[in-house]
């Protein structure tokens, strides 16, 4: 029994530095292509430094400038210097803001945070009570248009919905503003930061709401051709009951893990809906530094996504490792 768990710990610690390696070698190849990727695309980074004064630069100006910036070199050695002050904790300045890109970045993940998370939330709350109670009313007239309705809404492209509120809502009708996280000058009016959060989420979650909703009611009408549903149906239980007290019980570890893989999703919805609305977060900083050959934001945006990935799909992973009893079971008979 000793050597059993011995054996278990290695094999979990093992794992875990397999893992870890993955991920920082992910990380490295993930970096060194974007760096040279953006350095051999088209475009002027002084500009995005100097602005239009590049124009008037000399020749000798100009070659003064690359070398401020550190753009004279190579790129394997640029990437070396970068590499070596990112190891410690210097990731450079934004060519467009003349700050540190981690003060830029600080200054407006929260904006991302709070229109993506509260996206997520609401996205996957709608998705679990449409799906419920599609799955009851299974083949019904309310069934099959909600059913036509979700797939139409669900082809539609999200920036071609976001034209359309804010034609209807902020050009018509006034209603509701169609740019910004907040009141100019006023970071910490609640109310004024909700009024600009309606129209994005809209978008975000009729972007994404059908689809979640269709794969929860799909694996309900799975779990409803189990054996022992027909054994309740047998004891008199109603389809509601049954549905409630075990179907929805039953799916819980799959709708956890589809929620924990499901995060890299919503965060590129909400990286082009930042885009369209004028939302100052992180996916308008990365079409900007994209636009405008910032390399530095470029990077570590790029860095920053990927490890959102990689831990949403590692968490992923560990859910369906330990919450569904199936797979539990499963991986004790391959060990033993």
């Amino acid at each position: 029994m000793q050597r059993k768990g011995d054996a278990q710990l290695k094999h979990k610690l093992f794992s875990a530095l397999k893992k870890l390696f993955q991920v920082l070698l992910t990380l490295f190849l993930l970096s060194l292509a974007v760096f040279y990727m953006s350095r051999l695309a088209p475009g002027d980074p002084l500009r995005s430094y100097y602005g239009e004064s590049v124009e008037r630069m000399s020749t000798a100006e100009r070659e003064t400038a690359m070398e401020r910036l550190g753009l004279d070199q190579p790129v394997y050695v640029q990437y070396g210097k970068w590499f070596a002050n990112a190891a410690q904790g210097d990731f450079g300045i934004s060519f467009k803001y003349k700050q540190d890109v981690s003060q830029v970045i600080g200054n407006t993940y929260f904006n991302t945070i709070l229109l993506g998370g509260s996206a997520y939330l609401l996205t996957f709350l709608l998705a679990l009570g449409l799906g419920i109670y599609c799955a009851l009313k299974e083949d019904s007239l309310a069934d099959r248009i909600i059913c036509k309705i979700g797939t139409v809404t669900n082809c539609i492209p999200s920036f071609w919905v976001a034209l359309i509120l804010i034609l209807v809502f902020s050009v018509l009708l006034k209603w509701l503003p169609s740019s910004g996280a907040y009141p100019i000058g006023s970071p910490n009016d609640l109310l004024g930061r909700v009024r600009h959060l309606i129209l994005p989420l809209i978008v975000l979650i009729l972007s994404h709401l059908w689809y979640y909703a269709y794969m929860i009611r799909n694996k309900l009408l799975e779990e409803t051709k189990q054996d022992y549903v027909l054994l309740c149906r047998t004891k008199g239980l109603s389809r509601r009951t049954i549905l409630w007290k075990h179907c929805v019980r039953n799916i819980m570890p799959s709708f956890i893990s589809l929620m924990a893989i499901s995060i890299p999703h919503i965060l590129g919805g909400t990286y082009i809906v930042e885009k369209v609305f004028s939302y100052p977060g992180l996916g308008t900083l990365c079409f900007e530094s994209a636009k405008y050959h910032d390399y530095n934001m470029l990077l570590v945006l790029t860095l920053l996504t990927g490890v959102i990935v990689i831990l949403a799909n590692l968490l992923a992973q560990f859910l369906n490792d330990h919450i569904d009893p199936r797979m539990r079971q499963t991986k004790r008979g391959f060990l033993r």
